[in-house]
């Protein structure tokens, strides 16, 4: 017990280094904080991989099993039907067992997918295994990115949670790769080679994660503030910026910040995260309904700009210019693919440079531009019987813009936003009903887009995704700006908007 004290005071002596705002020290990126981040970030990996290998391996498991198109459409869908529910679980989820734990469990359940997609020997058995890999598909999507957040420094967190996007872009990428290079194989052995690949990653980010820490917030939650300093310390740079922040942590769960206990007895909804659905849907405070009504909308505008439609079908809207030879318009999506990841790597070093709200108000921007400009091509093609060949030039170009516009602010801000603004007590689960929300729209622009656009053509379906983009700009408008300030001040900062458009009103 005397060597508990000892230790407790050691941590709580002052340093002649000197700390920024909340407790940050500005000077160097801590790198067990950052190694911290870049395991986590295999999740999105696994994401990303699930998502896209399905796109050439159901070509071969078609052949293969004899399947129907509408056999062929439900194994492809199942994982994001069985995303959905898992989103929710996963919040409650992570706030019983741990951040850590938790994606311990998502890489396992990932690691068990794989298995069952590799050796399936039938067609329900595909299903199950295909099922079990959107559970865990669900589960990466909250867990991540609310681990990144709550383990990084204010000062390097919009830079450390973008980790996650470019991971998620990686997956995707090597997806398409596993398809090319597997394809080669027998036609038995390719696809599943294809569906068994990321078992290696889902077991290695199992035995890498039971090396590091917990995520110190979460250990504060569970009245485990000796732990919780003990992590701090690695996490920080010096010890004064630790006890700053775990000083923060403590105001927020509601621990005295001069309790020096390191078990403290705290009450078990805060423990388990209950009650959090009924604070921020029943009666929340106007502090937690603007920042539910922020969260949720940076995910609409997200999907509802359309880019989940465009990647996936853009073969289609390349060939509405006139490009027939399959392998040019392959090519050119491929192409795709690689800006994203550009695009991604790039905008984790704008983040904490020029801030959130600007990076989505250029983003939005330039989607508008972009998207004006193909609705303006799609339809003079559309309205000329000859073949165009500068329309084919200009869509392609300006549909990269549209991606690299999209990537640069839309794809990384809207989960480093969202997984940065909600209270503790609210976070992991606030974050769960966000994603929801991204999964159940994306599902809506995917299996609509081609309905739409032979209702309304493709370039009337332009023109709409311009104005619903415009539309978003209107929105980050008005979003607060959450550059280099700590998660504890959340609360705070959108309360004071709140203020601020109270006293506009009574002037």
């Amino acid at each position: 017990m005397l060597m508990e004290e000892e230790k407790t005071a050691h941590c709580q002596r002052p340093t002649e280094n000197g700390t920024g705002e909340s407790g940050d020290s500005h000077g160097r990126l801590n790198m067990y904080a950052c190694c911290s981040v870049l395991v986590a970030s295999i999740i999105s990996v696994l994401y990303g991989y699930v998502i896209a290998v399905m796109t050439g391996a159901i070509i071969f498991i078609k052949e293969d099993f004899g399947i129907s198109d509408i056999k062929v459409q439900m194994l492809a869908g199942i994982l994001h039907m069985s995303s959905l529910p898992s989103c929710i679980a996963s919040g409650r989820t992570s706030d019983y067992i741990g951040r850590r734990q938790a994606i311990i469990l998502t890489s396992t359940t990932f690691l068990l997918g794989s298995i069952l997609m590799c050796y399936g020997s039938s067609y329900p058995i595909l299903m199950i295994g295909h099922s079990i890999s959107g559970i865990g598909a669900g589960f990466s999507l909250i867990v991540g990115p609310v681990y990144s957040a709550e383990i990084s420094p204010p000062s390097y967190r919009g830079l450390l949670t973008s980790f996650l996007e470019v991971s998620a872009n990686l997956g995707i990428l090597l997806g398409y790769m596993s398809n090319y290079f597997f394809g080669k194989l027998s036609l038995n052995l390719g696809w599943r080679f294809m569906m068994g690949a990321h078992a290696i990653p889902s077991l290695a980010l199992v035995i890498l994660m039971l090396n590091l820490v917990e995520s110190p917030r979460w250990l504060v939650m569970q009245g485990r503030v000796g732990e919780a300093r003990k992590v701090l310390l690695l996490v920080s740079n010096t010890k004064e910026e630790a006890e700053q922040r775990l000083k923060e942590i403590k105001a927020t769960v509601g621990i005295d910040e001069n309790c020096t206990q390191d078990i403290v007895q705290v009450p078990k909804k805060t423990r388990s995260g209950g009650g959090a659905m009924k604070e921020m849907f029943c009666k929340p405070s106007p502090v937690v309904r603007r920042i539910l009504i922020s969260a949720i909308g940076v995910h609409v505008f997200q999907q509802i700009s359309g880019v989940g439609a465009v990647m996936l079908y853009c073969p289609r809207i390349f060939q509405r210019t006139g490009i027939t030879d399959k392998s040019n318009m392959l090519l050119a999506t491929v192409g795709l693919g690689v800006s994203k990841i550009i695009c991604a790597f790039i905008s984790i070093f704008m983040l904490d440079r020029i801030g959130r709200r600007i990076l989505l108000l250029i983003s939005s921007g330039g989607m508008v531009v972009a998207l004006l400009g193909m609705a303006i091509s799609l339809t003079i093609v559309e309205n000329t019987k000859e073949k165009l060949a500068w329309a084919i030039t200009f869509t392609i170009v300006v549909t990269y813009v549209y991606v690299a516009f999209m990537t640069i602010g839309m794809g990384t801000v809207t989960w480093v936003y969202s997984s940065e603004i909600f209270p503790l007590r609210l976070r992991a689960q606030g974050l769960a009903v966000c994603v929801a929300v991204n999964r159940i729209i994306d599902m809506t622009m995917v299996t609509s887009f081609i309905s739409i656009y032979k209702m309304i053509t493709m370039g009337g379906t332009f023109f709409l995704l311009t104005g619903i983009n415009a539309l978003a700009w209107w929105f980050y408008y008005f979003l607060p700006e959450t550059k280099g300030r700590s998660l504890e001040e959340m609360e705070t900062i959108f309360g004071k908007n709140n203020k601020s458009e109270k006293q506009i009103n009574k002037a």
